[in-house]
């Protein structure tokens, strides 16, 4: 769901609450037209009833307010997750057979920069993964020591970007590679 839809279903769950509460306050004050304060809130008829179907009127109360209580354990535990449970952006794939793999996109930065770390003439890497989970754009940027030989780290970041290709089964639409030299210590 998305923020707009939660804060719409929380926005009508609370106006039924609070329109319970209004009904039930009117009819306690005798202010709702055709109801008497003093009356049984339930009446004889109902009662006998609720006694004529007595095992089974409890079983059925008791697993609606089990649904309910379900129900309420399960949007409240979806509110709590917060931003930091939520995948922003995902990579998603159909399988062979029925069925989706997802991956959070930060996972995916994150292997690939950790892969492009591992050159000892990378200092640092950043990645960001952009369009559409088949073809994605690819954008990386590389922060080199000064005595890096420029051919072996990129022989390094193709193979990175094989590796990311083959492991993910995408290949990038676009790849973009920014290579910084950092000055060597005076």
């Amino acid at each position: 769901m998305t923020n707009a839809a939660h804060r719409l279903l929380w926005t009508v769950i609370a106006l039924l609450l609070v329109a319970g509460g209004a009904v039930a306050l009117a009819a306690s004050l005798g202010t709702l037209p055709g109801v008497d304060p003093a009356a049984a809130l339930l009446s004889a008829d109902v009662v006998d009833r609720w006694r004529t179907a007595a095992p089974w009127s409890t079983l059925a109360v008791a697993v609606v307010g089990a649904l309910f209580a379900l129900a309420g354990q399960r949007l409240l535990a979806r509110e709590l997750r917060g931003p930091g449970g939520t995948l922003r952006g995902t990579l998603s794939h159909p399988g062979r057979r029925p069925g989706r793999t997802r991956l959070p996109a930060d996972v995916l930065t994150d292997a690939l920069v950790r892969d492009l770390s591992g050159n000892p003439g990378v200092r640092r890497a950043r990645v960001v993964l952009t369009g559409p989970a088949p073809h994605p754009d690819v954008w990386i940027r590389v922060d080199l020591t000064a005595d890096a030989p420029a051919a072996g780290v990129r022989e390094h970041v193709h193979a990175a970007v094989r590796r990311f290709a083959a492991t993910t089964h995408c290949q990038p639409a676009h790849l973009d590679v920014t290579a910084r030299i950092e000055p060597a210590p005076q």
